[in-house]
């Protein structure tokens, strides 16, 4: 239960703001340098896009900073590992609050998301995520997303297969220990009956049955599927790919902004990813000039090519920026003051930037923006019409 709604919340917010001026408590940086912290897994299973979160916010701050700051203050920026767990997502952020954190570029991850967006809200820390797609990440009126919920990617996924004539008979494997692949599922297969998709099979599995999907595969093949859906993470898809292949199955498979990073997973046959489509907002073979640029600095900087995860935080520190700058909040603001102004300040901009063009936000903290979908060829990705 929200303890306002975004509405209301936005509504109060320049009230607040000024009421705070005479006085409010909370967090405020001793320096003149804005504090934002990040949280997300830089070791473990789900490092792969822990660390491009982290790699891609690092090259905005430093491209910030060398433009003067925001409002003319520089950002310092600290990253803590949450290793793709929620309790020690909460250990982070207490850390980053003892060092004074203003604002929240994180959590990655839905579960992690979920348990820290409860500790943001209680604080009045304003929280953007990058990546954390369950509704319940941004479940309180401080908190806002840059990537594609749950729900949407299920929706999208559904309606792209549907429109483009893709697959008639889908079989769906997916992760019911997990929210993010829970809610992608529920989605898509309540947007599938719209389509006159046929859901042939839907075979789950947990996180402590996560090594053999054989069975899960058979029954795909089984009910006659011509595409398997694939909602949850690329460590595991790894392994639904591999399995694929041994087993000799050739249907066509499709995922979500999860999958992003299976061609960066060390010890993978990326030639068993060929033919694989995928819903992201971003491909890092655009011919877009800001996209371009962002993949020389990474490529230069960090010696690999980023993923969708790199670009969300990449926008995501752009995004604050905006808003800091709509709002002109400054360093000495306490941390409900700056929340509340860059609350009242993300519902009336438009940001364009790698990962969509005018993009806006709602007070429920959703963002409005059109997807992509991009096919694995030749070990790259092609962008779908």
């Amino acid at each position: 239960m929200k303890k306002l709604t975004k509405v209301t919340s936005i509504v109060l917010a320049t009230a607040m703001t000024v009421a705070c001026l005479a006085g409010c408590g909370g967090n405020t940086s001793s320096a003149d340098t804005f504090k934002i912290g990040g949280i997300g897994p830089i070791t473990g299973g789900a490092a792969v896009y822990g660390q491009a979160v982290m790699n891609g916010a690092q090259i905005a701050v430093d491209e910030i900073n060398a433009a003067g700051g925001i409002n003319g203050h520089k950002i310092e920026y600290k990253f803590e590992d949450d290793e793709h767990d929620a309790e020690k997502s909460v250990n982070a952020y207490n850390s980053l609050m003892d060092w004074k954190m203003q604002i929240l570029m994180g959590t990655v991850t839905s579960g992690p998301c979920i348990a820290v967006v409860d500790k943001t809200n209680a604080d009045h820390v304003f929280q953007l995520t990058p990546s954390g797609t369950a509704p319940e990440a941004i479940a309180h009126d401080n908190a806002f997303r840059v990537c594609f919920s749950d729900p949407n990617q299920g929706t999208a996924s559904a309606k792209y297969i549907g429109e483009h004539g893709l697959a008639k008979k889908v079989g769906i494997i997916y992760d019911s220990s997990d929210s993010y692949s829970s809610g992608i599922t529920e989605n898509f297969k309540n947007e599938a009956a719209n389509q006159g998709i046929e859901v042939v099979s839907s075979e789950a599995f947990t996180a402590d049955t996560k090594s053999d999907f054989s069975t899960h595969l058979q029954a795909a093949v089984d009910g006659g599927a011509e595409l398997i859906f694939l909602p949850f993470y690329y460590s595991e898809a790894s392994l639904v790919l591999t399995q694929a292949a041994q087993k000799d199955i050739n249907v066509k498979f499709f995922g979500c902004d999860g999958l992003d990073g299976i061609l960066a997973l060390d010890g993978f046959d990326k030639s068993l990813a060929e033919g694989v489509m995928l819903l992201t907002p971003f491909s890092a073979t655009s011919d877009d000039p800001q996209t371009k640029a962002f993949v020389d600095k990474y490529q230069e900087k960090y010696n690999e090519v980023p993923n969708q995860f790199a670009a969300d935080a990449y926008d995501a520190i752009y995004i604050i920026k905006m808003a800091a700058e709509k709002a002109n909040i400054t360093p000495s603001m306490t941390n409900e003051e700056i929340c509340n102004a860059l609350m009242s300040a993300m519902t009336s901009i438009k940001y364009t930037g790698i990962t969509g063009s005018d993009i806006s936000w709602g007070a429920d903290g959703e963002p409005n923006k059109a997807p992509i979908v991009v096919e694995i060829v030749n070990g790259e990705y092609s962008i779908l019409k």
